[in-house]
């Protein structure tokens, strides 16, 4: 874990020994994990059967390798085997941002694109 990760979560233990949770909304009944509300609800059946079928976003697959690299880091005392695997997370780092800018430059030409129609169909 990592001194940010250790902060985290030695502050909720602490606000749940003060009971700062008791009383929220929502206590003490199961979240629905089959709803994610942060998907368009006309896209949520298509992520439902990626989901099903074992489809991982390449983003989220990333994210994973990335994590569980950072925890095998914790233990590691070699220094030529931590000195591999930082350069394996670098490169995992630049390819989720190598991803990530692919993906914004996407939007902004579906944007650019929908401007455009925008104003023919105006014509």
């Amino acid at each position: 874990m990592h001194v940010f990760d250790k902060i985290v979560e030695s502050r909720i233990q602490e606000a749940m020994v003060r009971g700062e949770f008791d009383d929220l909304p929502g206590t003490g009944r199961a979240i629905n994990l089959e709803q994610d509300p942060f998907v368009p609800e006309d896209m949520r059946m298509a992520y439902r059967i990626l989901k099903n079928a074992g489809y991982i976003p390449p983003e989220i697959e990333l994210r994973r390798d990335i994590a569980d690299m950072e925890s095998s880091l914790d233990g590691e005392t070699d220094r030529e085997t931590r000195r591999k695997t930082l350069k394996k997370l670098q490169c995992l780092f630049m390819r989720l941002d190598e991803s990530r800018r692919r993906q914004a430059g996407l939007i902004i030409q579906q944007e650019y694109y929908q401007k455009v129609m925008g104003r023919l169909a105006d014509n």
